[in-house]
C-alpha cells in the first residue's frame, strides 16, 4: 500500500478513467448553468457536448471554487486512514482556490500533527495541470517519497507549457480577457488569438493570427520552439478542447508528424465545465514539457 495520496482538482481536465488508472484523487469545483448548480465532475452531471451547446444557445454560466470546509472534509478522509496527502491546486493566476486549501491545511495540522498535508500551486490549468499530475504519479510509482515528489513539483512546474487558441472570442470578451473593441475587430478580420500561461500562472494573449488554419500551424511551431529537445521532444503531449474535437485532432496530427520521438500518441481531452465556462466553445489547448517559463 502507498503511504500517501497525490491529489488535484477536477480542473485538471482528465477523464475519470485516467484518474483511476493513475491512482490520482480529485475534488470537484462547482458551476451554475442558468442558475442551477452542478459539480464539475468530469462531464458526469452534464455531458460536455450538451454543456457547450447550452452556452452557444445563450445559457448563463457561473463557477465557484472549492471552499475551505469542502477541502477540510476531503483531506480529512485520507488523514484519518493514516495517509499523507500531496495536493496540487489550479493556478493561483486563475483561481483563489489555493487559499481555501491552505485554510484547511492549517486546521488539519492541529488535528493530525503526525500527518503530512502538502499544498502546491500548480501554476497550471486544464489538461496541462493533468499532465503535471501524470508525471507526479510516475514519480510516486518509481518509489519516490511524498517529500521528493513535492520538491520535484516545486522545481519543475514552470517547465510545463500551455499554448492555446480560440476560434470563437465571444466568451473571452464576456470574461474581460479580450476587450470588446479587440474582439469585434478580431471577428471582422477572422483573427484567432494565440495565448499561453505565463510564469505566474496567468492567461496571456500573445499573437493575433488570421484564420484558424494558420493558428493551428502556429501552435505547433510554438511547441517546436519551446519543447524540451525541439523536434526531438520525447515526452508526453496532451491536448484539451471545448467542443471542437476536429481542430484538436488536426493539431494532434501535426504534432505527431513533427515530433517522431513523442512518448506515445497525443492524448486528447475535453476542457471541463469550470474552465469551459470562461473559454466557451472553440478553444484548443496544447501541453508539453520544455524550458522554464520566465515571462
Amino acid at each position: 500500500m502507498k503511504d500517501y495520496i497525490i491529489s488535484c482538482c477536477s480542473t485538471a481536465d482528465l477523464t475519470e478513467e485516467h484518474f483511476k488508472a493513475r491512482d490520482i484523487s480529485y475534488i470537484c469545483f462547482h458551476f451554475e448553468l442558468d442558475g442551477k448548480e452542478y459539480a464539475d465532475d468530469l462531464g458526469k452531471s452534464i455531458p460536455f457536448d450538451k454543456f457547450y451547446k447550452a452556452m452557444q444557445d445563450g445559457a448563463q454560466t457561473r463557477t465557484s471554487q472549492v471552499n475551505a470546509d469542502e477541502f477540510e472534509q476531503y483531506f480529512e478522509g485520507f488523514l484519518k486512514e493514516g495517509k499523507d496527502v500531496l495536493h496540487l491546486c489550479l493556478s493561483s493566476g486563475i483561481s483563489g482556490t489555493i487559499n481555501s486549501a491552505r485554510v484547511a491545511q492549517e486546521i488539519l495540522a492541529e488535528k493530525y500533527p503526525e500527518r503530512k498535508l502538502l499544498i502546491v500551486d500548480s501554476l497550471a490549468a486544464s489538461s496541462g495541470y493533468g499532465l503535471l499530475m501524470d508525471k507526479l504519479a510516475d514519480l510516486r510509482d518509481q518509489g519516490k517519497s511524498i517529500d521528493e515528489v513535492y520538491e520535484w513539483a516545486m522545481a519543475n512546474r514552470l517547465k510545463l507549457h500551455h499554448w492555446f487558441f480560440s476560434s470563437d472570442l465571444t466568451f473571452f470578451i464576456k470574461g474581460g480577457r479580450i476587450s470588446k473593441t479587440a474582439g469585434a475587430l478580431g471577428g471582422l478580420l477572422n483573427i484567432c488569438p494565440l495565448m499561453n500561461v505565463d510564469y505566474q500562472g496567468h492567461l496571456i494573449p500573445r499573437y493575433k493570427i488570421r484564420t484558424k488554419k494558420k493558428v493551428i500551424r502556429a501552435i505547433v511551431d510554438k511547441m517546436e520552439e519551446c519543447a524540451e529537445g525541439g523536434k526531438d521532444y520525447s515526452g508526453k503531449c496532451y491536448i484539451s478542447n471545448s467542443a471542437c474535437e476536429e481542430d484538436a485532432k488536426e493539431v494532434a496530427r501535426l504534432v505527431e508528424e513533427r515530433f517522431p520521438k513523442l512518448n506515445g500518441k497525443v492524448e486528447i481531452y475535453s476542457i471541463g465545465t469550470t474552465i469551459g465556462s470562461h473559454t466557451g466553445p472553440g478553444t484548443v489547448a496544447l501541453f508539453f514539457w520544455g524550458k522554464e517559463r520566465n515571462d
